[in-house]
């Protein structure tokens, strides 16, 4: 049986010429074979165990390239859906430092088809939700999105959660284009090779740099002023947020003033690197045509 299902994924990934697999529910399964399924793939694998414990999920990475990162699951539900100290996050990552080999491959998600929306565990948190996905994709770890969270889709357990998209497919939603304008200058700064650190942090505001790409979020929709002094930027340099890049724009004179209102949340990168934005790509358009 062992030969059989190794032999089986060997096929599968030739045929579909698959970057990598996804494997579902690792624990029911001896470690020992998930290696060898996993060379026989020859492939990238994302492996599942529902767990928050790092100390019960992180052994599994000796065996899989990566796991589902569980346990920031509950603290970002945890710090932005509940509100509590935005230092959980670090205190998170400074946990799984001792059990995960490389949490930089770690699967970093805010919804999934296994658990209940964080809208329908917070619910009318929809800033909340916004700045839990702009931390899910710009962390560390590689970022996944649940269809439906950039409709504000709020169901709960099983089945609930996994509504039918194709009559409420809205490009215009203010999260898909969040989304959108993250991915595409996430892709411009190629932030996957910069190194993760945290500039700020207190109870409702938290601020983190991937090179020369400074994202700043809240917990709270309470009108915030921090003047973020640690920070990646050359003093003198212009660097604007994206959100907004021809507006909101400044020149670092001594650390960069950030203003946050009503929850949202702003990724500040030199003028210069501004990435172009087009909401949909052209299959995607030719697609929902």
């Amino acid at each position: 049986m062992r030969q059989y299902l190794k032999d089986w994924i060997k096929g599968l990934v030739q045929k579909f010429d698959f970057d990598g697999i996804r494997i579902d529910t690792i624990p029911e399964v001896k470690g020992e074979f998930w290696r060898e399924y996993g060379e026989a793939s020859g492939v990238f694998q994302m492996g599942e165990c529902f767990n928050g414990d790092p100390a019960y999920v992180g052994p599994y990475q000796q065996y899989l390239t990566a796991l589902f990162n569980y346990p920031m699951y509950y603290t970002i539900g945890d710090v932005f859906g509940s509100g509590k100290d935005m230092s959980k996050i670090k205190n998170r990552y400074d946990a799984e430092a001792y059990h995960f080999n490389d949490i930089d491959a770690l699967g970093v998600f805010v919804d999934n088809h296994d658990n209940a929306r964080f809208l329908h565990n917070h619910g009318g948190k929809n800033k909340q939700l916004a700045a839990a996905t702009v931390f899910s994709l710009t962390t560390r770890g590689i970022p996944f999105v649940y269809y439906g969270t950039e409709q504000y889709y709020g169901g709960g357990n099983d089945p609930a959660n996994r509504e039918s998209l194709w009559n409420d497919m809205n490009t215009q939603s203010d999260l898909y284009q969040i989304i959108s304008k993250v991915n595409a200058q996430r892709k411009h700064s190629q932030i996957w090779d910069q190194e993760w650190v945290q500039r700020y942090s207190n109870s409702n505001f938290y601020a983190f740099s991937r090179g020369k790409f400074l994202v700043a979020l809240t917990n709270s929709n309470n009108t915030q002023h921090f003047k973020v002094t640690y920070h990646p930027f050359s003093e003198g340099e212009e660097v604007c947020n994206i959100f907004y890049p021809t507006t909101d724009c400044q020149t670092v004179s001594g650390g960069v003033d950030v203003y946050l209102s009503n929850g949202e949340s702003k990724i500040y990168v030199p003028k210069s690197e501004l990435a172009s934005h087009s909401s949909l790509s052209s299959a995607a358009e030719e697609y929902l045509q």
